[in-house]
């Protein structure tokens, strides 16, 4: 159907790969795959034949068809959702338009008009195209389509542009479906998708009857569509057979096999140098001499690429918190008409990791917004646990950022003793690199700015990480980097993202949002959307309210109203000297805390350990003082976390 004959792609000066070839045929699957910047979009515009090559070709077969979604969508008109949908089916709507003018001028003309039976037989020959078509089913088809990408029957006449960039994306994704091109080009599909279209769309396209190229930095996703990868590598374009985690396991082989290659040339070229330098000057040896300079200037060095693994981050070590880090009691919240949270119930503790799902539009954001601290709320109460320090990510944060900082000052600015060393290091683990660490912040683009800021919040001494949607956009590398570091993040964590194979080793528990109910559910990603489909077999449960009954319990009904009044009066009066010795307890655990840095500092310094000074006694004291901060902070978490056991006591009566 389309074959790329020794394809290049340049940027100004730089070529992004060049001598690309390869053939997309019927029912092709690929992936492709490639950091950001390799030129992936780029060659998806010249398949869809919206951009050329700078060198090589694209030939396409005659009558092939495209279709292309870029990661932003595409224009969209002012018309309805259903008739946006199904302008896509534009040979069927020419028909019918056809049909309607031919029968209208039917009514003007008599029977013995020699035109009128011409018209006859041209209605009669459209409507069998009709038939052919299947026009019978178009709005089935496209209400098929709006329903699995999240849209409600009420969403059908609404003008197109009342919905949002989001919702928009997904209008061009549903009109490109209908279309049924011969083959599908989709850059990042799932980016605006909830995990409910998401996996509406992966079976979808399982069952697609033409060719997908798939541009994804979900590996699920990836591995689940794709038979073929097209990996657009540093060391050069390569097509590999299978999905994306065949693709990595070929990958690491050739790999070795590189390295391998490279150390033998290595000890070849390290042989040949030591010839010259040892006969250089010896006449006897002059031909074999010149022999082998020749042959180094000759040779081919092999080139090995950035072992991307070896960008690694972890996180500052925070402070340990209490048992209960954010709780949200009796909230209530809405936009206008519309209740996203009625009496909401929500607590957060100390080393739960939560991935908050749910479709679009139900409260997920609004959810987080509010654990942050930064979305008001009509009624109730947010409560902040015992020394909790909260970093909050979303995409607005790169508002936050100083223009005129370079991004090596921003990344400084973020935390106290950021050094050069570790500021590179977090900023090459969000692919920047080199000379871009003192570019200003006001020539990054949008994604760069969200990389920036995500960076940045990475450096908080933080105890509880909030993230809404933190790897849109993150290459596969990058988004490793973030995963492996909140997998040893020892606080608690609150995550929004669509990304599932993200989201699998971090998360703990996931709590579903749908209108009107908020459920909470041990275990990963993986085992709720088994869940889901278990779920889907057996047909809808009952709702519940929004209340977290298992996390609250509410009181037993049998206890008497006198027992209650005299629990709460028994944690009542036990609460207010444990108060008490808690605010000692991080008086004591401040001023340690000042200690042990200021020791630090010293023991750091070169001049500690000149004739003369004490270090020894030093070490002894910082020592002394390490063990007695353990100590006071042990005795906090058991006081913090009675304290807890009190207030709900209290709470309760």
């Amino acid at each position: 159907m389309i074959l790329l004959e020794d394809l290049g792609i340049s940027f100004g000066p730089n070529t992004l790969f060049s001598g690309l070839s390869v053939t997309i045929g019927a029912r092709d699957r690929f992936g492709l795959v490639g950091p950001n910047g390799a030129g992936k979009s780029s060659l998806l515009r010249i398949i869809n034949a919206e951009a050329q090559p700078d060198a090589g070709r694209c030939i396409r077969s005659r009558g092939t068809t495209t279709g292309y979604l870029p990661q932003d969508g595409f224009p969209l008109g002012d018309r309805t959702l259903v008739e946006e949908v199904e302008s896509a089916a534009e040979s069927i709507l020419s028909l019918r338009r056809r049909i309607a003018e031919a029968e209208a001028r039917l009514h003007d003309l008599s029977s013995e008009d020699p035109e009128y039976s011409g018209l006859l037989e041209s209605i009669g020959l459209w409507e069998h195209r009709l038939e052919l078509l299947d026009a019978s089913r178009l709005r089935a088809r496209s209400g098929q389509l709006l329903a699995g990408l999240g849209f409600t029957d009420a969403d059908h006449e609404r003008p197109v542009p009342e919905f949002s960039g989001g919702w928009r994306i997904r209008i061009g994704l549903a009109r490109l479906l209908l279309a049924s091109p011969d083959i599908l080009l989709l850059d990042e599909p799932t980016n605006h998708l909830d995990l409910p279209s998401q996996r509406w769309l992966e079976s979808f396209l399982q069952s697609y009857d033409g060719a997908l190229v798939l541009v994804s930095h979900d590996r699920a996703f990836l591995d689940a569509l794709t038979r073929r990868t097209l990996a657009l590598d540093p060391s050069g374009p390569c097509v590999y057979t299978g999905n994306y985690s065949r693709y990595e396991i070929e990958s690491a082989h050739r790999l070795e096999v590189l390295q391998q290659a490279k150390k033998n040339q290595d000890r070849r070229l390290d042989r040949t140098r030591r010839f010259i330098d040892r006969f250089r000057y010896k006449a006897s040896k002059a031909r074999q001499v010149q022999s082998r300079i020749k042959a180094l200037a000759r040779e081919s060095l092999i080139e090995l690429p950035e072992d991307s693994d070896a960008i690694d981050f972890t996180f500052p070590e925070p402070a340990p918190t209490g048992q209960v880090v954010l709780e949200l009691r009796d909230l209530h919240k809405r936009y206008g008409d519309n209740v996203i949270f009625d009496g909401l119930d929500f607590k957060l503790e100390r080393g739960e990791r939560i991935a908050v799902v749910g479709p679009n539009g139900a409260g997920k954001s609004t959810l987080v917004r509010i654990l942050a601290g930064v979305e008001p709320f009509d009624s109730g109460e947010r409560v902040t646990g015992l020394r909790v320090r909260t970093a909050y990510f979303a995409q607005h944060q790169t508002q936050e950022l100083n223009p005129d900082h370079t991004l090596m000052e921003s990344l400084q600015s973020a935390g106290t003793g950021v050094s050069e060393g570790l500021a590179r290091n977090v900023l090459g683990a969000f692919l920047f690199s080199g000379d871009d660490v003192f570019k200003q912040v006001r020539v990054l683009s949008g994604g760069e700015k969200s990389r920036l800021a995500l960076a940045r919040i990475l450096l908080l001494s933080a105890n509880c990480l909030i993230f809404d949607e933190p790897t849109n956009h993150l290459d596969m590398a990058s988004k490793a980097v973030l995963g492996r570091a909140l997998e040893e993040f020892p606080g608690a964590v609150v995550l929004v993202s669509h990304d599932r194979d993200f989201l699998n080793p971090i998360v703990n528990q996931v709590v579903e949002i749908t209108p009107g109910r908020l459920r909470r559910l041990p275990g990963t990603v993986a085992e709720y959307l088994k869940l889901l489909e278990e779920e889907e077999r057996r047909g809808p449960a009952p709702a519940p309210d929004q209340r977290e009954r298992s996390a609250t319990a509410s009181p037993d009904a049998s206890t008497s109203p006198r027992e209650r009044r005299r629990r709460k009066a028994a944690a009542l009066a036990r609460l207010a000297p444990l108060r008490k010795q808690a605010a000692e307890l991080e008086d004591r655990i401040a001023v340690l805390e000042k200690k042990r840095d200021a020791m630090e500092e010293r023991l750091a310094d070169p001049a500690t350990f000149r004739p003369g000074e004490d270090p020894a006694g030093l070490i002894r004291d910082y020592e002394t003082t390490k063990t007695a901060l353990d100590t006071a902070l042990a005795e906090w978490t058991k006081v913090s976390s009675e304290l807890e056991t009190l207030d709900a006591e209290a709470a309760r009566g």
